[in-house]
């Protein structure tokens, strides 16, 4: 199986695409500026206590307040109390964590209001986005997640991930970690790190010390409140850090620093593998160029098709999403309606784990597939659902067929289901419903030509415009293209971009940057 990462950066967001098999399996879209990010650490104020709920809300900057419950204040809150007050007792040299004492772990049928008060500050870590209408869920047991390591501060424990199987190497891997961590720092042992060497897993988890370092030292420099204190790596990077596999071909990207900090990660973490990571350097975008356009337009939305003719139906309610599949107009199978029924569901079973990872859908599944009457037959499309989902990072629980034939899934939600919207709004009316003459279109376009050139003094520029546009503009001897460049010079390229809608065009610079040229009032 080959597998590639393709990152498409973009001036108001940055996306990230992972192809197996040339197939897109994980999808990622978030805006360049968002800094709500799970992982990230503050300092921040208890706003409001909810004695009910036994928790409490806590400003940490944002519009909604962010929900912390009892249980997510950790065993060892008291600890980080402590330590947070000695911190912010001398400004001039920070007390080591070394030498914190552990108070008694918290009682785990405690409350809120015997704990807390409000404007007391706490270290809060987001481990939920927010979702709808709720704010996003923290948590005060910190933890500093790397490619083999998860550090925790005020825990001494060493685990090792379930998913190491060997009990020699648990083994080697618990003693290893145990005669290099410092004190006070617990740490847990991904699946990633079984056969690595010392010197690899010591490396990083001296980077994981220093994060903690530079984030405590925020704390004791700064007053403001709330204040972010520690980051998570930038989406490309985090993504990679949970993904990254050395069996990658291939990891293509069309911008140059997060070129360079993808580099330098994968330099870090697997140095002979340095050379999969490319600089996108084509004139059509990078999603056309690997075909990744076309694939997010026919994965997304209500109705997916999959197989001669099936297709699946996917509906999003505030409390679960549900899926109910259908055999379409394919033909019948020769060995009748329920191998049918089998071959439609096993194909349904297929596209399903594909989009749960590709949507990132979260919380309750329920999947109506159709009606089966043999029993092994039911047995089989259970076992093909688990085996599929044994890909997908994300906790997840499946239980077999209903006598309904409903099969329920829950998988972890962190952040908000992936929505990307495949209908395209007219880009000449903006939705009122009425439009130019398409015929007047390339008018429009050598007038935004002309302007760019003669006016604003803009002479080598890159037009985008739908694939069929591109080719009425380009055909012929003595082409449209042509035409342009002989009147207003050779600086003009034309780019065929399957993003764009019919009549929707968008300029860019030499240098890949935006140029908005596009007025409401040229459609009137």
């Amino acid at each position: 199986m080959t597998s590639e990462v393709i990152i498409d950066v973009r001036p108001k967001d940055i996306a990230i695409a992972l192809l197996e098999d040339k197939s897109l399996v994980e999808y990622q879209n978030e805006p360049r500026s968002a800094s709500f990010s799970v992982g990230n650490i503050y300092v921040a104020k208890v706003r409001k206590l909810m004695p009910g709920l036994n928790a409490c809300f806590v400003d940490v900057g944002f519009e909604k307040d962010a929900f912390l419950h009892y249980l997510d204040l950790g065993s060892q809150f008291n600890s980080y109390e402590k330590y947070l007050k000695q911190v912010q007792s001398d400004r001039k040299k920070l007390f080591p964590i070394s030498k914190a004492s552990r108070l008694p772990e918290m009682k785990k049928d405690g409350s809120v209001q015997t704990t807390l008060k409000v404007g007391q500050e706490v270290m809060v870590q987001i481990v939920k986005e927010p979702i709808s209408t709720k704010g996003p869920r923290l948590t005060c047991e910190l933890s500093f997640a790397g490619r083999y390591l998860v550090l925790i501060p005020f825990n001494d424990k060493v685990s090792v991930s379930s998913k190491v199987r060997k009990s020699e190497e648990r083994t080697r891997l618990k003693q290893l970690i145990q005669s290099i961590k410092p004190k006070n720092f617990g740490v847990i042992v991904r699946t990633s790190a079984e056969g690595k060497r010392v010197a690899e897993l010591d490396m990083e988890l001296k980077i994981l010390l220093k994060r903690w370092e530079d984030a405590i030292t925020k704390v004791q420099k700064t007053t403001a409140r709330p204040q972010v204190i520690f980051e998570e790596t930038g989406r490309a990077v985090a993504l990679l850090r949970d993904l990254f596999n050395p069996t990658y071909d291939g990891i293509y990207i069309n911008d140059d620093e997060i070129f360079g900090q993808v580099k330098d990660y994968v330099g870090l973490i697997a140095p002979e593998k340095v050379n999969i990571v490319k600089k996108y350097t084509g004139q059509v975008p990078i999603f056309d160029n690997f075909n990744v356009t076309k694939q997010i337009k026919s994965a997304f939305g209500k109705t997916v098709n999959y197989k001669r003719g099936a297709y699946l139906i996917i509906e999003h309610t505030e409390a679960l999403h549900v899926v109910d599949v259908n055999s379409g107009n394919r033909t019948r199978s020769e060995n009748g309606q329920e191998a049918n029924a089998l071959e439609v569901n096993l194909g349904a079973a297929d596209e399903l784990a594909r989009q749960l990872r590709l949507r990132d859908m979260g919380g309750i599944i329920v999947v109506d597939f159709i009606d089966m009457n043999l029993a092994e037959d039911r047995q089989l499309l259970y076992e093909r659902m688990c085996k599929n989902m044994q890909k997908d990072r994300a906790r997840h629980n499946i239980l077999p067929l209903s006598k309904f034939g409903l099969m329920q899934i829950t998988r972890q939600r962190v952040r908000p289901a992936m929505d990307v919207n495949v209908e395209e709004t007219c880009p000449t009316c903006f939705g009122r419903g009425k439009i130019k003459s398409s015929i007047l279109f390339t008018d429009q376009l050598e007038s935004k030509i002309d302007q760019l050139v003669n006016k604003i003094g803009i002479k080598k520029f890159y037009l985008h415009v739908h694939p069929y546009v591109a080719a009425y503009i380009n055909q012929g001897l003595m082409s449209l293209k042509r035409k342009w460049q002989l009147k207003y010079g050779l600086g003009i390229n034309i780019v065929s971009s399957q993003k764009m809608a019919f009549l929707q065009y968008e300029i860019y610079d030499r240098k890949g940057n935006y140029i908005d040229m596009k007025e409401e009032i040229e459609t009137k």
